[in-house]
C-alpha cells in the first residue's frame, strides 16, 4: 500500500510539473528566401521582400540593421554575391553609413546594379492595361491593381491628379478617397 502512494505521489507531482507550466507562443517557420544571382532581374523585388518578412517575423534575431543585412547578403550568389565581395572584407567597420549596417544602403546598393531598370515603367504599362474582365472576380483585380501600384514611386498623387468628375460613374468616386488613403500603406 504504501509503494502503492509513491507512486501516486509521483504520478501528481509529474503531471502538476508538467501542466504547470503555460505553453509558450512560437512564431511560425518561415521558408528563407531563395538565392539571388542578380542575373534575373525581375527576382530582385521577391528577394528583398522574402528578407523584409523574416527580418519582422524573427525580430530577435534579425531586428537591427547589421544583422538584416548580414543575413540577407548569405543568399546572394554569382553575380550579386561578387557585388559585395569588397564590402565583406571589413566586417569590422562599425560606420552607420557603411554598406552592411544599413538595409537602405543595401537596398539601394544592389537595386542600383542588380535591379531593373524599367520596373516603374513596366508597372505603369501594366497598370494602364489593367481592366476588369467579366466573369473574373473583382478580388483578382484588385489584388493585380495593388501590387502594381506597389511598384510605382509617388502614385497616390499621379492617380488623384487622373481621377477627374467625367471619369466617375454616379456612386464609384464617393469611394475614391478612402481606397487612397488605405492604399498609400503599400507605398515604399
Amino acid at each position: 500500500m504504501q509503494q502503492m502512494t509513491q507512486i501516486m505521489d509521483n504520478i501528481q507531482e509529474d503531471s502538476s510539473s508538467h501542466f504547470s507550466r503555460p505553453p509558450a507562443f512560437k512564431t511560425p517557420s518561415m521558408k528563407a528566401p531563395e538565392f539571388f544571382d542578380g542575373t534575373q532581374t525581375f527576382k530582385f523585388r521577391s528577394f528583398i521582400q522574402s528578407c523584409k518578412l523574416i527580418s519582422h517575423n524573427y525580430p530577435a534575431n534579425v531586428s537591427q540593421d547589421r544583422n538584416k543585412v548580414l543575413y540577407s547578403t548569405s543568399f546572394l550568389i554569382g553575380r550579386a554575391a561578387k557585388c559585395n565581395d569588397p564590402y565583406l572584407s571589413n566586417l569590422t567597420n562599425q560606420d552607420p553609413k557603411y554598406l552592411l549596417n544599413s538595409w537602405k544602403l543595401l537596398e539601394s546598393h544592389l537595386f542600383t546594379l542588380l535591379g531593373d531598370p524599367n520596373e516603374v515603367r513596366k508597372a505603369e504599362a501594366e497598370l494602364d492595361a489593367l481592366r476588369m474582365k467579366e466573369g473574373v472576380h473583382v478580388s483578382l483585380y484588385i489584388a493585380d491593381f495593388r501590387s502594381l501600384v506597389s511598384r510605382i514611386g509617388d502614385w497616390v498623387k499621379e492617380l488623384s491628379s487622373i481621377i477627374s468628375e467625367r471619369d466617375c460613374h454616379p456612386g464609384f468616386c464617393i469611394s475614391w478617397p478612402p481606397i487612397l488613403q488605405e492604399l498609400t500603406l503599400f507605398k515604399t
